[in-house]
């Protein structure tokens, strides 16, 4: 009886641990297929970021958010809804934040340096609209970033990229070539 039983245990042990291993296996599969289509999903964003269309839409966004007197806003706000998205993708675990943070960090940093300084646009366009949430994915992504450039740098926390640096990468967004051969200064 005394055999059995132990035969019994060693079968119920075996079972359990082919079971737990078969888990793990299936887990490091999902995560690794997770982290394939979070890299994919990326390289398709950065081909629609660099197509003649957002080209445009960012060189003329750049340039108005440079001038010193801006005057009546673009009509177009494609460059920022395209952010928009990436924060909410970012934000939900469909992206990797530190994959968007290599492939995208520099440009959303800039852009939304600019949108809230000298004149916090996004504070304006939120109490003007009664709507808190306006960009607001956008704006997390952005604190993200700049968290990450914190990590990265050594720098100390909390710190925003500072104005001088955003003007740079605008300016570079406003010399944009509109050719899609081109990926620019920053690509």
């Amino acid at each position: 009886m005394a055999s059995f039983d132990w035969i019994t245990w060693a079968a119920l042990v075996g079972t359990w641990v082919l079971v737990v291993g078969t888990l793990a296996f299936a887990y490091w599969q999902l995560r690794q297929t997770q982290r394939l289509h979070s890299a994919s999903t990326l390289l398709d964003l950065r081909e629609r970021f660099f197509s003649p269309r957002l080209r445009q839409a960012r060189r003329e966004l750049s340039s108005w958010l440079l001038r010193p007197d801006r005057g009546e806003e673009p009509d177009n706000w494609e460059v920022g809804l395209f952010f928009q998205l990436i924060g909410s993708l970012t934000h939900t675990g469909a992206l990797d934040e530190r994959l968007v943070w290599s492939a995208f960090g520099t440009w959303i940093t800039g852009y939304f340096v600019l949108i809230t300084e000298p004149a916090d646009l996004l504070g304006k366009w939120r109490s003007e609209s009664h709507d808190p949430l306006i960009f607001a994915e956008f704006e997390w992504l952005a604190k993200r970033m700049m968290e990450l450039d914190q990590r990265a740098s050594g720098g100390p926390r909390h710190v925003r990229t500072p104005l001088a640096d955003a003007r740079a990468i605008l300016e570079s967004e406003a010399r944009l070539p509109l050719d899609a051969g081109s990926t620019g200064a920053l690509g």
